[in-house]
């Protein structure tokens, strides 16, 4: 992979997160509107559908022949890891806060990418737990603790 490359997926992804508390926040207010966490969560998940299959055609990235193998039940199961995210965010962040409900995500997405990598879950590639790896989950509770730390 290039280093330009490499740059652009940085940016990418750093743009892609900072969207996520900006998201939940939308959402929790619409989910006090509405006085429904679910209803809120059903209207992104509209929104999200219009968008992405507004992507999925504009692209051209529609395949040809998707269903040539089989693919595992599992793997069709992220949608519902979204829903209970969104439905979670949006009833837990009005009451706890948004920095800490995203910093507590945060570490849960941490530890969570460790082990997944770790075993190689789900057909990711395997990367071995590490000491500089531990160390960086160390630091990162610290940094969690320390966000949502109330002086």
């Amino acid at each position: 992979m290039s280093f330009w490359n490499t740059i652009f997926y940085v940016l990418l992804m750093c743009l892609a997160g900072m969207g996520i508390p900006i998201m939940a926040t939308l959402n929790s207010s619409l989910g006090i509107k509405f006085e429904s966490p679910a209803l809120a969560t059903t209207i992104l998940f509209a929104v999200g559908v219009m968008a992405s299959s507004g992507y999925l055609f504009i692209s051209g990235s529609m395949p040809t022949s998707p269903f040539q193998q089989p693919i595992p039940i599992i793997f069709y199961c992220g949608g519902l890891f979204v829903v209970f995210y969104i439905l979670s965010i949006t009833r837990v962040a009005p009451k706890f806060g948004i920095g800490n409900t995203i910093s507590i995500v945060l570490l849960g997405q941490l530890i969570s990418m460790t082990i997944i990598d770790h075993y190689g879950l789900l057909g990711a590639p395997q990367n071995s737990i590490s000491i500089q790896r531990i160390g960086g989950l160390f630091f990162m509770i610290v940094g969690v603790y320390l966000t949502v730390r109330r002086f």
